[in-house]
């Protein structure tokens, strides 16, 4: 008998960070001084720096200095690069980047190895200066805005691919405000995000228009131990069903499917889950479904090994094959009999369970 998880507590908290720290740029800025002040709001100490240098420790034991890095959040300004919109497939059209960094602790981190530094939350401040850059890309993409399968998401802009937005939208407000100016914004666009976590009641009354799709990262509970510091996933089924019912376009990302001993069961009951929540969704959630499975480079795995020294991820390279990206870079995925058997099962599963998902991508 499927458990169902609209029986699970609301979350019982938000991600607070120890440490805000907001640069003589980021204060130049109205969003950055209203981060300061929320954050003050919510009882945190803001150290409002006299320059743009971060006084982060340097703690010899790796795992005090992770730990720190993690707890911190950094209000800084995007540089001109990120002013620049890159292409996102197969998610989106482009990737429009609010912060860098997630405070929680994946030990299947797929941003390990790609962010310089320690891994501290960097917010960025100047939010004006990054919406007024996204016009110039309506009608540019290649994922949906030339795709006959897509072309109704109109052009699309992904908000998660070096941050959690909605773990970090207590301190920063950075999330709403988007979501509102997409809303404002008279184009044929989609705004994304994709989470972790669960607290969307600052975005259940915002006038959205339709303009967003949010999306809840899942694995099943048998694989919990890979996700720490997130809300369980119960949590997270119940926060997008309460968007699809604030009339959200909603989808869910399956990542990184992980080939596990016991994969089919855990799989299978996490899809009967999520349709326990989502199988009768209002129309207008418009539920779509993407596909990721576990992979990871060299660089990633000695960052998360350093890391997660006691994880049991998988990540010795057995039923793995090297994978090339265009840029030359080496990853590890799973070989043609393992990628066989579960883009089978999940293929099958998910049109038996949740008929009304639509599938975009796997990879």
């Amino acid at each position: 008998m499927l458990h169902d998880p609209r029986s699970a507590s609301r979350p019982k908290g938000l991600w607070l960070p120890r440490r805000v720290l907001v640069t003589a740029s980021a204060l130049a800025h109205a969003h950055g001084r209203a981060i300061a002040e929320r954050a003050e709001g919510l009882g945190l100490a803001v150290e409002r720096l006299a320059t743009d240098r971060l006084p982060l420790d340097r703690a010899a034991d790796p795992k005090r200095g992770y730990a720190a890095a993690k707890s911190t959040l950094a209000v800084v300004v995007a540089p001109p690069s990120k002013l620049k919109l890159q292409p996102i497939a197969p998610s989106a059209d482009w990737r429009v980047d609010l912060a860098e960094g997630c405070p929680a602790h994946c030990s299947y981190c797929y941003l390990a190895g790609s962010l310089k530094g320690p891994p501290i939350t960097r917010v960025y401040a100047n939010l004006d200066d990054i919406s007024a850059a996204l016009p110039r890309y309506l009608g540019q993409g290649m994922v949906t805005s030339r795709s006959d399968a897509r072309a109704g998401e109109g052009t699309t802009f992904e908000a998660s691919c070096y941050t959690d937005p909605l773990a970090i939208e207590p301190v920063t407000g950075s999330l709403s405000t988007l979501i509102t100016r997409f809303g404002k914004w008279d184009a044929d666009v989609q705004l994304r995000f994709t989470t972790k976590f669960a607290g969307v009641e600052p975005l259940l009354e915002l006038d959205h228009r339709g303009r967003t799709r949010m999306r809840a990262s899942l694995n099943p509970a048998a694989f919990g131990r890979f996700e720490g510091g997130t809300a369980k996933v119960g949590e997270r089924l119940l926060a997008l069903r309460r968007m699809a019912d604030a009339g959200y376009p909603i989808g869910l990302t399956i990542a990184p499917i992980i080939a596990a001993e016991g994969w089919r069961e855990a799989y299978g009951t996490l899809i009967g889950d999520i349709a326990a929540v989502l199988g009768d969704a209002p129309e207008t959630a418009d539920l779509t479904v993407e596909l990721i499975t576990h992979r990871y480079t060299p660089g990633s795995k000695a960052v998360l090994q350093s890391w997660y020294p006691g994880s049991d991820l998988d990540m010795s390279g057995q039923d793995r094959r090297e994978k090339r990206t265009r840029f030359g870079a080496v990853k590890q995925v799973y070989d043609a009999p393992t990628m066989a058997a579960l883009r089978g099962f999940f293929t099958s599963e998910l049109a038996a369970k949740l008929p009304t998902g639509r599938i975009l991508y796997w990879t």
